[in-house]
């Protein structure tokens, strides 16, 4: 018996890791006769996949399902689904103060929620559609997630609280579900976990990340590889080394060092000294030429005094990083660091937070103009009005700057193009398709 055709809207929110969340779930949902539909106006029922990391994401994702009850009290909508971090962290909340909310689903054991969100809809779970998924990016680049959960103790982070202890995805199932992406298109695999290099420490007693960065660089048309959320603590050597090698994995690297104070980096439970993460970010500079580092730190952490500030702020200055990202301190409830008295004044995060994006745009207009004259491969990702807008090894999408090159008859979107930067601000670049 056929089970009447449902009109499904998957909404997801926060990291690029709940987005491959989505894509797996679209995928089963695709093939089990249910429809899947961009236009909330068409659709019978809502997913929604959900961020509980921070308070604005926090805000963000309950506003979104707040909407959908609005819809629902309208008769615009017939069933909610929330799944996601914030539904784990905060399920029986939830549940009380939105119960017009079908169903809440966890985020910690992922294969479990996939097939109760499939149970919902009168589906089964096709195992033939092992590593299948609906990419909902541009199709020439796709994020592969290689583990789930996160053993480091930072005081800061809620993250285990929500998705539990790591563990690292079987090889085999990485290398399927990448072979299944190159097949359809993609060029470039980002590589995400909540900490990249502790893949294998689970499972094979050791970290090496770098075997599955050597098995992912033999796939036929993957062109590049991106490694992110790389932990400085225990970074594996072997990685750099490998990063050099191979010419398929670019020349960059994403490692979130959060702070360089060492009273703060204790406080927050790092396991690494300044010495010790400054050592390996100089290593990092030195074994891999002309190496991309991208990180993010945090400011307004409860034991941050002003001297520690500066000494962040100092550091940044110092090291120019290629790419960076800065926080604001969000007291979170399970951490250890809930019970510092989260003494630093709003507006204070927010003026250091300010100093610290200062300082970085005028490093990044510094890096910037010495491209000038010099010729990058760049990966098109879209077109905008005059211009194609691309990327070079030293940006992911999203999160780090892009190139413009105006519109050429020979220039197709999704290809890799030799490019000749012309002119520069703080953080793009202008460039030509050199014949």
């Amino acid at each position: 018996m056929k089970v009447k055709k449902s009109k499904v809207k998957i909404i997801t929110l926060g990291c690029s890791k709940n987005l491959v969340d989505s894509e797996f779930i679209m995928a089963q949902l695709k093939s089990n006769n249910v429809e899947l539909v961009d236009d909330e106006n068409k659709c019978e029922s809502v997913i929604i996949n959900t961020c509980g990391f921070i308070d604005s994401a926090k805000e963000e994702s309950v506003n979104t399902i707040l909407k959908a009850v609005e819809r629902k009290d309208k008769g615009k909508l017939k069933n909610i689904y929330v799944a996601g971090c914030l539904s784990t962290r905060y399920k029986s909340e939830l549940e009380k103060e939105i119960p017009e909310v079908k169903k809440y689903f966890g985020a910690t054991d992922k294969h479990k929620t996939l097939l109760e969100i499939l149970n919902e809809f009168g589906v089964d779970y096709k195992k033939e559609l092992l590593g299948e998924r609906i990419v909902t990016t541009p199709s020439h680049f796709a994020y592969i997630k290689i583990s789930e959960g996160c053993d480091n103790p930072c005081s800061f982070c809620a993250i285990p609280i929500m998705r539990g202890k790591h563990k690292s995805k079987p090889l085999k199932e990485i290398l399927i579900e990448a072979q299944k992406l190159a097949s359809s298109g993609v060029k470039e695999l980002i590589i995400i976990g909540q900490d990249t290099t502790y893949w294998g420490l689970d499972s094979d007693g050791k970290r090496n990340l770098k075997k599955v960065l050597n098995e992912l660089s033999k796939i036929n048309g993957i062109e590049w590889l991106r490694l992110m959320y790389a932990y400085p603590s225990h970074f594996p050597a072997d990685v750099i080394r490998k990063i050099n090698e191979n010419e398929k994995i670019c020349k960059y690297i994403d490692i979130p060092i959060q702070h360089v104070s060492n009273n703060v980096l204790k406080s927050m439970r790092r396991g690494i000294t300044k010495k010790s993460q400054i050592a390996l970010l100089e290593k990092i500079r030195k074994e891999i030429p002309g190496v991309a580092i991208r990180t993010s730190v945090m400011v307004g952490y409860p034991d941050e005094t002003e001297k520690d500030f500066e000494e962040l702020l100092e550091f940044v200055k110092e090291f120019k990083f290629d790419r960076l990202g800065v926080f604001t301190y969000s007291r979170e409830e399970g951490t250890t660091a809930y019970d510092l008295k989260d003494r630093i004044p709003k507006k204070v995060k927010t003026l250091r937070q300010k100093l610290i994006l200062d300082a970085q745009k005028k490093i990044a207009e510094e890096l910037n103009s010495s491209t000038v004259g010099k010729i990058f491969k760049v990966l098109i990702d879209r077109k905008e009005k005059e211009y194609f807008i691309g990327r070079t090894y030293m940006d992911a999408p999203e999160v780090d700057q892009e190139v413009y090159v105006a519109v050429n008859k020979k220039i197709v979107k999704s290809e890799f193009y030799d490019v000749k930067i012309y002119d520069y601000e703080e953080f793009d670049l202008f460039g030509e398709v050199i014949k």
